[in-house]
């Protein structure tokens, strides 16, 4: 491995989180120097996140910060001075949205001006972001193309991360902050989000307990495996916006999808057999905040990044469940 550690480190925030600690991995893999951040709030047990750091990237000093504090996040930037910026935190779940709008505003928009501003006055060369599927909302019909509307959001966390592309493109105008938006689709691997379906699935097949299949199996998602999004992520990064080219301002916005949507039974089935038990399946009516479908369009993935996702469920997913069983348990 060639090192770049003598290079300003790239900055992640929410290193502790799912594709944050795979990204820092990633990025130590091929030499770069890192510092992340991380509030390690109690969204989900905070020991994961440990312990999720500890498995991935051991390497990667990450510092206890929220976005929110201001002095704390530029005394870390006049510290480390980062160039580049790979900033996945956030307040993640469309349904607790419903339950805590106030954690969305301080960390999805409060937090993300705060990190503008550094960007902008710190000399900040590339900014890479995070968005999500969920800004299509009511508006776009599958698959979802980057030039559909997003004005129709279903949750308020979709709203927020909709007006964090707005804010992006707005430094971008005003400022000339390169800027990179990418949108994730259901984003799946070992060391997931525990709230997330397929460690919620995974774990309650394997415990035998029940699981809750809404809108009565009738959903299609676009699963993405944390290898191609951090593939993506990776290619994002090394191909910042072309500077104001003939007054367009250096903001780009990606899909980074699988472009493959799954059947939620047949989801359920590859996790049967992978974990050897049938699941107690209770059918409920759609959740509010839930979208019935997602695909990615990733024609200008491809294009600009060279983003071709390999990763089918059947692969991808029973090395989860593996995961699921060493690490909780099989009746956890």
């Amino acid at each position: 491995m060639t090192s770049n550690d003598s290079l300003p480190p790239v900055l992640v925030t929410g290193a502790a989180g799912f594709i944050g600690a795979y990204v820092c991995r990633a990025l130590r893999a091929r030499g770069e120097a890192v510092i992340g951040l991380d509030n390690f709030n109690d969204y989900y047990d905070p020991q994961l996140k440990r312990d999720r750091l500890a498995a991935l990237c051991p390497d990667v000093e990450v510092r206890a910060l929220d976005l929110c504090d201001r002095e704390g996040l530029a005394a870390l930037f006049d510290a480390h001075r980062p160039v580049r910026v790979v900033h996945l935190a956030a307040q993640a779940g469309v349904r607790y949205s419903l339950e805590n709008p106030h954690a969305y505003v301080d960390s999805n928009l409060v937090g993300f001006v705060n990190l503008l501003e550094l960007c902008r006055h710190r000399g900040v060369e590339h900014l890479t972001y995070a968005s999500s599927s969920s800004v299509y909302g009511d508006s776009a019909t599958p698959p979802f193309s980057e030039d559909q509307r997003i004005d129709k959001p279903r949750s308020l966390y979709a709203a927020t991360k909709a007006a964090n592309e707005l804010m992006g493109y707005t430094y971008a105008q005003l400022y000339g902050l390169r800027a990179t938006g990418l949108r994730f689709f259901t984003v799946y691997g070992p060391w997931g989000r525990p709230d997330m379906a397929p460690l919620l699935f995974s774990r309650a097949v394997l415990a035998g307990r029940p699981i809750d299949v809404f809108n009565h199996g009738r959903m299609r998602r676009d699963f993405t495996h944390i290898d191609d999004i951090v593939a993506g992520v990776l290619a994002a990064l090394d191909r910042p916006p072309p500077g104001g080219v003939d007054g367009v301002p250096p903001h780009r916005v990606f899909n980074l999808g699988n472009h493959t949507p799954v059947e939620l039974e047949r989801f359920i089935a590859v996790i049967e057999a992978a974990a050897g038990r049938q699941a107690q399946k209770v059918y409920k009516p759609m959740q509010p905040g839930d979208m019935v479908e997602t695909m990615a369009d990733t024609g200008r993935a491809r294009e600009a990044l060279d983003f071709e996702p390999r990763t089918a469920i059947d692969d991808g997913l029973p090395p989860v469940v593996a995961w699921c069983r060493d690490y909780f348990g099989e009746a956890a």
